[in-house]
């Protein structure tokens, strides 16, 4: 009894120091011996304590890290997509896709609309060092043309590192490119031809759509559920309609959303595709950054006879700049290799060199450990930013790894309002008609959450949420004027 009334008790202080505020959202409270140290306890009794305020929803338990006080809860974005499962495949008709380059190329924002790590985040000391032994060793060697499936140590690299979520691939099959998108450019290229359908996902990643304009593809969409991923009833339903060559899905952290597909509506999509004979190109860059630490398989590990080529790259785990991405091409390998030939020869030899160097020579666990752990505190704290400083109907994507955070906004703002007033004010936002076919999602927004959390981007987002509130204030103005 004395046990229970001592756990009772710390987690009932613990608890009225975090709804006060005394304890913030996203801070990490003490490891259990030294709880245990501060209140003359057990850490059996610590345990009891933390236990019971993660039961009340006012912590969370974060693998390897302890335990971290939880935000308040927001409400999800609403999945409203009317009239979805009749539209037809048609090709892009989202102008607003071809200024995104120019959002994207500025150099005065507060780069909150970018999904970029940032450098404090990554071992670039690492990587620099790796370059340099490279150069070093056989500057000849580093410098000179590679062959167009790229360097075989770090194709070895790629192949086994797969082993660790279950799937196994052949070294043979990798194909090394210029980054995910260009895997996933030359995967299309090499499985449809102008004027066929793709399936894709609604939200999805911008640089998916313009490839698919690019390459002269008709698109139909299915929706992404925030919190749930990909519907696997509508992609059955679709593939039953329709005349597919392609599906380009991103079940693991889809972006800009966040959301995990489950691993039964994985099985469930590959096998309505295998059974339409429909390829299925999987982006599955944000694999690695799952805040748990438990990484979801992609879908290549359910594909049996369907034709899955996975996708993804180092840029967001090591070196953005490098540009090293690969293709798991299976069947198609010989067509993606004959495609990157003729579109870009291969791929720069010393980037290569110095991944596979870092690879050999560091522990990439660690590192990925790190940037979890900086991306689900960072997830913690976009969220409390966007508690304390947005209007309160704003709703908000929680996230279980990735880069990104989903934002509906409230009182009818626009997302290009948002994101025309921030840059006003040099902070970046996306809007989120960007994120699909027709220029649906006018009401969100996207932010990344790559940068280092600094008191500069805590003052962005709390600029950006009194934006919001502004811009609010002002369209219930003009509806309500006389």
């Amino acid at each position: 009894m004395a046990s229970t009334l001592l756990y009772e008790d710390l987690a009932g202080r613990l608890g009225a120091q975090i709804r006060r505020g005394l304890l913030r959202p996203g801070e990490r409270l003490p490891s259990l011996r030294r709880l245990g140290r501060q209140e003359r306890v057990s850490i059996a009794t610590a345990v009891e304590a933390y236990l019971r305020l993660e039961r009340e929803g006012l912590v969370e338990a974060r693998e390897r890290s302890g335990y971290f006080v939880r935000a308040a809860a927001l409400q999800p974005p609403q999945a409203r997509l009317p009239r979805l499962q009749a539209r037809a495949p048609q090709a892009l008709r989202n102008p607003a896709l071809l200024d995104v380059l120019d959002v994207l190329s500025r150099e005065d924002l507060l780069p909150l609309h970018v999904t970029t790590p940032a450098a404090e985040l990554l071992p670039v000391r690492a990587i620099a060092a790796a370059a340099s032994h490279v150069l070093r060793r056989d500057p000849g060697l580093a410098l000179a043309y590679g062959a167009p499936q790229g360097l075989p140590a770090l194709r070895e690299c790629i192949a086994r590192r797969y082993l660790h979520c279950g799937v196994e691939v052949d070294p043979g099959e990798v194909v090394i490119t210029a980054g995910a998108m260009e895997a996933i450019t030359l995967a299309l290229r090499s499985v449809t031809r102008a004027g066929d359908v793709v399936l894709i996902e609604t939200p999805t990643y911008y640089g998916i759509l313009q490839a698919i304009a690019a390459l002269g593809l008709r698109a139909i969409e299915v929706p992404n559920r925030v919190g749930a991923g990909i519907d696997a009833a509508a992609v059955r339903a679709v593939l039953a309609r329709h005349r597919v060559a392609a599906a380009v899905l991103v079940p693991n952290f889809n972006n800009p959303s966040g959301s995990l597909t489950g691993e039964d509506d994985k099985r469930a999509i590959v096998a309505a595709c295998g059974e339409h004979g429909v390829t299925v190109i999987e982006d599955d860059l944000y694999g690695e950054l799952a805040y748990t630490g438990e990484r979801p398989p992609p879908l290549r590990r359910y594909a049996g006879s369907t034709s899955v080529i996975t996708c993804s790259s180092y840029s967001k785990t090591l070196a953005p700049g490098l540009r090293i991405g690969w293709a798991l091409a299976g069947a198609h390998t010989d067509a993606i290799v004959r495609a990157k030939c003729f579109s870009s020869v291969a791929t720069a030899s010393l980037p290569q060199r110095a991944i596979a160097e870092y690879l050999a020579r560091h522990d990439f666990d660690r590192a990925l450990r790190r940037l979890r752990r900086e991306l689900a505190a960072n997830s913690q704290r976009w969220r409390d930013a966007v508690r304390r400083h947005w209007p309160a109907d704003t709703r908000v994507s929680e996230p279980a790894g990735g880069m990104t955070l989903w934002l509906e906004l409230g009182g009818g703002v626009k997302g290009q309002a948002l994101l025309e007033a921030g840059a006003a004010r040099g902070i970046g936002c996306l809007p989120g008609h960007l994120f699909s076919l027709r220029g649906d999602y006018r009401g969100h927004v996207r932010l990344g959450l790559g940068l280092a959390w600094t008191s500069r981007v805590e003052d962005g987002l709390r600029v950006l949420g009194r934006l919001a509130d502004t811009l609010a204030r002002r369209g219930a103005h003009k509806r309500t004027r006389p």
